[in-house]
């Protein structure tokens, strides 16, 4: 076995948790606004949201578990659990731990949603955009890969499909809430 092979796990596992982190948003705000209306919604949908956010959680385990059993930079329990106390390069790791936490928060709630008040889940769901674009910046400052232009070809597009769709569900809420309260 390689001495990389936990690393390439690494980096691996973190590439697929981003995009499956993003794949959630991006479905999730399709799901919410009005992009496809008069569409029907079929439950599958809505479980392939849940889906790509539970895979996210999964990716996100196999990342940090990985990194440390990786030998090369030697992280530690606290370390990937506790903002800024790592070593090597503080701050892009502790994007990532920003993340990975939120990431837990809104799966947790999301399993909880029939227990929960509305008002609290759905705030602890926004933490999504966190999700995403604190891993984005994890990703940015942290990964190997963040030069490869595919990966900025993916992650650009992720992030611009995320403004765009919640820009317009912003400005369709916006000009359908008068007419409601008419």
């Amino acid at each position: 076995m390689s001495e990389q092979f936990w690393w390439y796990i690494a980096r691996s596992g973190g590439i697929v948790a981003l995009v499956l982190s993003g794949a959630s948003v991006i479905w999730g705000l399709l799901l919410s606004s009005k992009v496809m209306p008069g569409i029907p919604k079929p439950r599958w949908i809505l479980d392939l949201h849940k889906w790509f956010g539970g895979s996210a959680v999964v990716f996100t385990i196999i990342h940090v578990v990985a990194l440390m059993l990786d030998s090369y930079i030697g992280f530690g329990i606290l370390d990937v659990l506790i903002p800024g106390v790592a070593d090597w390069n503080p701050g892009a790791v502790a994007w990532g731990v920003v993340s990975g936490w939120l990431l837990l928060a809104v799966q947790a709630t999301s399993m909880l949603m029939n227990q929960l008040p509305k008002r609290l889940w759905k705030g602890v769901h926004l933490t999504s955009y966190g999700v995403l674009f604190a891993g984005i910046l994890h990703g940015a400052q942290a990964g190997t890969d963040a030069g490869n232009p595919l990966y900025i070809l993916g992650v650009g597009g992720m992030a611009l499909v995320t403004i765009f769709l919640t820009t317009y569900r912003i400005l369709t809420a916006r000009r359908l809430q008068p007419a409601l309260s008419s």
